[in-house]
């Protein structure tokens, strides 16, 4: 008897042991086919650079759903990952609303999260027959040297997804969104981000939007090629946001030096005049292109690895415009096939479980072979319900009328935006540069053949970073916003994911394609066979127990019975 008490406080004495040691030592061994528990190396070689504490605190605690328990534990997970690589990390999950706090409090709380970014978002909850709406801040603020950024842990939604995708999504995100977010903390300078101007591109007001998103994280502001003789290589991106001008053989030449000391350039061209207004004024429109030479930026392109077509790309996967239907003036939606719906490449981290992106007149684009090796990927495409028209052409509403032709959409995941990376060759090698190259020297200003690596996006579509602005009463629209659907596409997480991922020299953004595969209980087969298992969970523990004790007396009749 004394034997068996001395064992089993030796057992109790080894188990608190190990919890003791588990609080300071947090290890495991991932065995997932994915390794979803497995920090990426950017992440890792991130987290050992801390030189400070980054003080987390994740509002997720209160009454929610169990899903959202999940979204819970894997915060808590992914924290003690980084807890793992880093001493310098500390959480603590709060509830940001107590139902015990007086009305007082809460509305005073409410009012204080939003002032710091944090937007409420509403959670059904069916408590038996009972429905009730709560309202929930899924975020974690991270803190680092007087500085905070508010992180939304809940990820983008694409329309279809089922909620067990879309929480899937939110959890297979988290690596990212809390890394990229001490990324941008211990960021002592902000990146610039530069608009062209004086080539009739975009109007400030219908890029407000996306100006007033990046300008948390960068510094925003516009160039003005003509007054420049060099394009600053400290810009980390320039961004050519729809033209109407032409460039000069000078303004060309300084965005092509740019490139070649590894600037990074966003170009959303368009090349065919038209617009709803154009069509709507005349009944009938024949767009033309707004030049023969793309602004005079086709050969500047062509050289980097891209043509945009003088064509515009119809597809049944689009969004819809009113028509007037009878003489009351009864407006009706009737689907558009000029303005679509481009659902992102998933195998990319500029794209990855990122919702669909509308497009409003694009053209098709072609990639076309380079000097020096270009790695290029399709980011967006159409859908396999697709046709382009080539120029010349003629457009007008009589094709809302009659039902779609579906045989003559058949062309399939036609290019509408392209990623380029690699060392670009200069479209001046072997070109006369006219007497702004012998200025350009004189200053003291290198003059390069082939770029840095560096990387270029290329849209077939200027509109995708255009908001809808009411100019008379200075007032916009979020970006991808679509007023007639009265829906958000994800035009403005497509760009801004971009700039990331092309301003990420440390590779950070490479955790945004970490796969969490979802697992999912066979709901129907579950239910057929609940009685089976139900015997078994219940039953064939208390037989094996029972064999177990059978056993154990017979074998202890035997051995002492000797």
């Amino acid at each position: 008897m004394r034997q068996s008490i001395i064992n089993l406080l030796l057992v109790i004495g080894i188990a608190i042991g190990l919890n003791v040691i588990g609080n300071y030592f947090y290890d495991y061994v991932d065995l997932t086919e994915e390794n979803r528990y497995t920090l990426t190396e950017p992440t890792q070689q991130l987290l050992q650079g801390l030189d400070d504490v980054v003080y987390v605190k994740v509002y997720l605690e209160g009454d929610f759903p169990a899903g959202f328990k999940r979204l819970q534990k894997a915060t808590r997970e992914i924290l003690d990952d980084f807890r793992s690589i880093s001493g310098e990390i500390e959480y603590e999950f709060e509830d940001p609303i107590p139902n015990s706090l007086p009305v007082e409090e809460k509305n005073a709380r409410i009012k204080q999260l939003r002032n710091d970014g944090l937007k409420a978002k509403n959670l059904n909850i069916r408590d038996g027959k009972e429905q009730r709406t709560v309202r929930f801040y899924p975020y974690a603020v991270l803190n680092y040297k007087g500085r905070a950024i508010p992180v939304d842990l809940v990820g983008e939604n694409i329309p279809g997804m089922s909620s067990h995708e879309a929480l899937n999504n939110s959890v297979g995100l988290l690596e990212y969104k809390l890394a990229n977010a001490i990324q941008k903390l211990q960021t002592s300078r902000k990146p610039v981000i530069a608009f062209t101007t004086q080539h009739g591109e975009l109007p400030r007001a219908n890029t407000q939007d996306i100006r007033n998103e990046l300008r948390s994280f960068y510094d925003v502001g516009d160039i003005n090629l003509d007054s420049l003789v060099q394009i600053n290589p400290g810009i980390s991106v320039v961004i050519i946001a729809k033209p109407r001008i032409s460039f000069s053989e000078k303004d060309k030449f300084k965005i092509d030096q740019y490139v070649m000391n590894g600037g990074k350039v966003i170009w959303l061209i368009d090349a065919m005049n038209v617009s709803l207004d154009s069509i709507g004024r005349r009944g009938a429109y024949a767009p033309y292109p707004f030049t023969d030479d793309l602004f005079n930026l086709e050969r500047l392109l062509y050289n980097y690895g891209v043509k945009v077509d003088n064509s515009l790309v119809m597809d049944l996967q689009s969004t819809k415009i009113p028509q007037i239907i009878d003489e009351r003036g009864t407006p009706q939606l009737f689907p558009w096939p000029y303005h679509l719906v481009s659902i992102p490449n998933q195998d990319h981290p500029v794209t990855k479980s990122l919702g669909p992106v509308n497009l409003l007149f694009a053209n098709t684009l072609d990639s076309v072979r380079t000097k020096t090796p270009i790695k290029k990927t399709f980011l967006l495409t159409t859908s396999e319900r697709s046709k382009a028209q080539l120029f010349p052409m003629r457009l007008s509403f009589e094709v809302l009328k009659t039902k779609p032709d579906i045989s003559t959409y058949n062309k399939k995941f036609q290019p509408l935006a392209i990623l380029l990376e690699g060392e670009f060759p200069s479209l001046y090698e072997n070109r006369p540069k006219g007497d702004f190259l012998a200025v350009y020297k004189q200053l003291g200003f290198e003059y390069k053949t082939q770029s840095e690596p560096t990387k270029m996006l290329v849209v077939a579509d200027g509109d995708i970073i255009s908001n809808y602005a009411d100019a008379e009463n200075n007032r916009y629209a979020p970006l991808g916003f679509n007023r007639y659907e009265e829906y958000t596409f994800a035009n403005k997480d497509f760009l801004i994911n971009a700039i990331e991922y092309m301003i990420d020299d440390n590779g950070v953004i490479a955790a945004r394609s970490k796969e969490v595969k979802l697992r999912l209980l066979n709901e129907p087969k579950a239910e057929e066979e609940e009685t089976k298992w139900q015997l078994i969970n219940i039953i064939l523990p208390l037989i094996l127990l029972i064999l177990f004790g059978i056993g154990y007396n017979y074998w202890r009749r035997w051995r002492y019975a000797r």
